[in-house]
């Protein structure tokens, strides 16, 4: 008999090409059962009030490079608080201004600098700190874990002017001289699964500096519908820890099996309730569309299709291709696929409401990428800016469950008899 793991992996691809009735009749079967996770899970994110301040909890002290709106953040913030600490960000970095004025909605107390990242690590790796980079370090402190999410679309797949060959791939390499003068006792950093193909081979040579100054490290291709994303996502990560005693193959391995029984999640599972929300803010409305575009739309749903045919498509998008995905509408049964800043057009990907003539909403997106609710997005004044946001954001379920399995190590939490991490969430 195939394990757990084994057998929803299998039932995931039979269902994610098609629409899935076994998938529908399958979760709803599953879903009759009462799951912890589950319900932690969607409490979190339907919850309108941020996590309860800690100051008298022990602190897990973090740095975010790249943080964009702070989906790592919010992850390392639960897994803390899942452990009875609180988070300290004692820095948070990113060029976008619209992207530090939402982080620090959530993140009131925490020093962010709005810069590029070469402004603030300046200097070479392998030489000393710079100044800048010594004033830095002494105002940051102790850093327990250090976090990064290098800018992506130089590697994707669907960047097809400068594939592999981006001068954005080297941001990456910035993970290492950030280490070097933060001196983290452990890094995550995240990206695409291609980021490894990258002709400026970023991945490798930060992996090298790293190992250069004293940290020992994990790979690995994860699944985030495993870890409860209700999407097709794949995310690169890489592990690193100053302390060799820090068992973080076996950190990494246990990230590619599913958290419970009840996976994959669906649309349903993440945005029932926003289907026929008051449009009365930006972030609940989606992007009107032109007339052929509402025509492409009724078709859809006229003929109860899910995907448009190639006669329908314009004619530019209508030669041979794999797009298949392209122009159509999501199942309200089966995850969504990858969200992306194209989330508001339907030329752009899957975005069709699963039974509403529309797109999806950005609230729709920010819960399909597992971005709770009690995220103030009121910063982001437009369109563009949301939809940024929240396709480049990561889903905050990568780092709560990489922080519940690496914080014990860091902060040397005892565990229960049966191996399990002791907590009170």
């Amino acid at each position: 008999m195939r394990d757990r793991g084994e057998f929803h992996l299998a039932l995931f691809k039979k269902v994610v090409g098609g629409q899935g009735d076994m998938y529908s009749v399958r979760t709803d079967k599953l879903m009759d059962r009462e799951c912890e996770i589950c319900e932690s899970d969607l409490s979190n994110l339907k919850s309108a009030l941020p996590p309860a301040d800690r100051p008298c909890s022990p602190k897990v002290t973090i740095a975010d490079l790249f943080a964009g709106c702070g989906g790592l953040s919010l992850g390392m913030q639960r897994a803390a608080h899942h452990l009875d600490y609180s988070l300290d960000v004692r820095l948070a970095v990113d060029s976008d201004q619209v992207a530090t004025d939402v982080y620090r909605e959530s993140f009131k107390n925490a020093k962010i600098e709005c810069k590029p990242i070469q402004e603030i690590f300046d200097g070479d790796s392998g030489d000393p700190p710079t100044r800048t980079e010594s004033a830095l370090r002494s105002e940051v402190g102790q850093l327990d874990i250090l976090l990064g999410g290098p800018p992506c679309q130089g590697h994707s797949n669907l960047n097809n002017h400068s594939r592999r060959d981006d001068p954005r791939n080297g941001l990456y390499l910035y993970m290492a001289r950030a280490a070097e003068v933060l001196r983290p006792s452990a890094i995550i950093i995240e990206n695409v699964p291609t980021v490894t193909r990258d002709v400026r081979e970023s991945v490798k040579r930060t992996v090298d500096r790293l190992e250069e100054a004293g940290y020992t490290s994990e790979q690995a291709v994860i699944d985030l519908w495993k870890l409860g994303v209700p999407q097709r996502r794949r995310r690169h990560v890489t592990v690193a820890a100053l302390d060799d005693g820090i068992d973080m193959r076996t950190i990494v391995e246990e990230l590619k099996k599913p958290i419970c029984k009840h996976l994959p999640r669906s649309v349903g599972w993440a945005i029932d309730d926003l289907k026929d929300e008051a449009r009365i803010r930006l972030f609940d409305s989606p992007s009107q569309p032109q007339e052929h575009t509402r025509i492409r739309i009724d078709w859809l749903f006229d003929n109860n299709e899910f995907d448009l045919p190639n006669e329908h498509r314009p004619e530019c998008h209508q030669t041979e291709h794999s797009y298949t995905a392209m122009y159509g509408r999501m199942s309200w049964n089966a995850p969504a696929q990858t969200v992306t800043t194209g989330f508001n057009s339907m030329g752009q990907g899957r975005y069709i409401h699963p039974c509403r003539r529309r797109v999806i909403t950005p609230h729709e997106a920010a819960r399909l990428q597992m971005l709770p609710d009690c995220m103030d997005f009121s910063k982001a004044t437009a369109r563009k800016h949301l939809s940024k946001l929240i396709g480049n954001a990561v889903p905050p379920a990568l780092t709560f469950e990489l922080g519940k399995r690496l914080i014990p190590y860091l902060k040397d939490i005892p565990t229960s008899s049966d191996g399990c991490h002791k907590s009170k969430e």
